[in-house]
This record gives structure tokens, sequence and C-alpha cells, in this order.
């Protein structure tokens, strides 16, 4: 049975991926924290380390769903160069540090940061002028030395030592510079891919270092098999959702996007 909702959540996150940038984090660490803990128990090593299994599975699915999605979005021509580079660099840098901070902190706080987190970004982009409603009129702002390094670095240490991508910082980043919500979250994937390369690895060698061994199927904190089903069903709601990608109207994308950033953020607080 929880092969089967690992399917179909991990074909929910490849659809999250292509129309809201989420590389598959905000839906896979609830999903598969819940699963990891109830199928071991919190007493059982694997109980006791479910969030950080959670988190680097997390990752290392989004290696996969980012870079299918951001190739599918490059060839549909949604994707704009000068929004990447080198704020991908600066991410990929915090990145790391993200990852060895979540090495050291308690399941518990990690999950106590998740819900904080989701619930600051969903008061952002409810109140501050620019998210729910994109200003068609004026043109789009470069991004500011501010926003690209600290602001790049911050994102990739909180993405990656949540295990959510970078997305939910990258878009309202983007959508407040004036881009509408395609550009945006289809932008959100290539950005998310020095999160997910950085963390997956670091995730490997934290728990080497630290003589964590779960069994034959983990690598590290991965666990293998719910990476192996959670990226064919990702796959496969790759391909669904990709015909949809420029069709929704952009305040309903944006506001989808809230509504969902809320439902994962409750599904977290009442586990």
């Amino acid at each position: 049975m929880s092969y089967v909702l690992l399917g179909f959540f991990g074909c929910f996150a490849g659809v999250t991926t292509v129309l809201f940038g989420f590389g598959g984090g905000f839906v896979v660490v609830p999903v598969l924290y819940q699963i990891l803990l109830a199928t071991h128990g919190v007493e059982d090593p694997i109980g006791q380390s479910a969030m950080h299994i959670a988190i680097a599975t997390s990752t290392c699915v989004m290696i996969v769903n980012s870079s299918i999605s951001t190739s599918k979005h490059a060839r549909a021509g949604t994707l704009l160069k000068d929004y990447i580079w080198p704020l991908a660099g600066f991410i990929g840098l915090g990145a790391v540090i993200g990852a060895i901070t979540a090495g050291f902190v308690d399941g518990y706080i990690l999950r106590v940061a998740f819900i904080i987190y989701l619930a600051i970004t969903i008061l952002d982009c409810l109140f501050r002028r620019g998210f729910i409603q994109q200003n068609i009129n004026a043109k789009p702002e470069r991004l500011s030395v501010l926003a690209t390094i600290p602001g790049g670095m911050s994102i990739g240490a909180i993405a990656t030592f949540l295990g959510v991508g970078g997305s939910v910082m990258t878009v309202p980043l983007l959508r407040r510079c004036g881009l509408n919500m395609t550009q945006a979250t289809s932008m959100a994937n290539p950005l998310s891919l020095p999160v997910a390369l950085a963390g997956t690895a670091t995730y490997i060698v934290i728990a080497q270092v630290g003589k964590q061994n779960f069994g034959a199927w983990y690598l590290g904190y991965v666990d293998l098999i719910a990476f192996g089903v959670l990226t064919i069903g990702a796959i496969a709601g790759i391909r669904m959702t990709m015909p949809w990608v420029g069709t929704i109207p952009d305040r309903i994308h944006a506001i989808v996007y809230v509504s969902l950033l809320a439902v994962v953020a409750l599904s977290m607080m009442f586990k």
C-alpha cells in the first residue's frame, strides 16, 4: 500500500514540478515522513531519522524531476537565461552549507522549521504586492547583486536544510521582478538543480561519516526504493502535465500556488 501511495504522490510531484516549480520537496517530504513513521515506528532507527531520510530522498528525486522539467521548458522556450546565472551558482554554494547544518539538527526541529517557513512564505505571497496580481504594464527588472549573491546563498542554504528545492523562494523573487507565473515557475526548475545535487551528495556523505546504516536499500540517508517509486510516478506526472504549460491564467496560477503551500503546511502540522 505504501508503494501505491508513493507512486501516486510521485506523480503529483511531477505535476507540481512542471506547473509550480516545486521539485518535489513540498509533496515528497511530508508523505515519505508519514510513511516512514507508520511503517517503522518512532523507536526504530529509520523512524528516528525519518525527517532526514525524507529530506535526503526528496533532494535525490528533485535531481530527476528538475532535470527533465528544465529540458522540457527549454524546448518550450519559457526559460530566461539572464535570471538563471549566476544566481544558480550561489544557490549551489548555499545548498552545501544547508545540508551540512541539517545533519546536526534533530528531525523534530527540521519539521517545525519546515512548517514555519511555509507559513512565512504564504503570508509573504498574500500580502506583498506583485505576487497574486502581476503588474502587466511594468517592465521586468534584473536581479540585484543583493538578491543574487547573499540572496542566492540564503535560498540554497534554507532549501537544502528543509529539502524543498528553493522554488518557494525563487518563484516569489522572480515574480516580484515582474515575470509572469509561467516564466517564474519554469525557471524554478533549473534553479533547484544545484540544491538537489549539492544536497543529495552532502546527505550521503554526512550519513556515512556518522556511520548511519539503515540497510541494503539505503545510500546514506537516501531511501533508494522510495526514490525509484517516486521517480517513476514523477516522470509520468511531468509528461502528462507539459501540454498545460502557459495555458493557466496568471492570477489563477498564483492563487493555486499559494493554496498548495497551505495544504502542505496543514498536513505537516496535524501529523
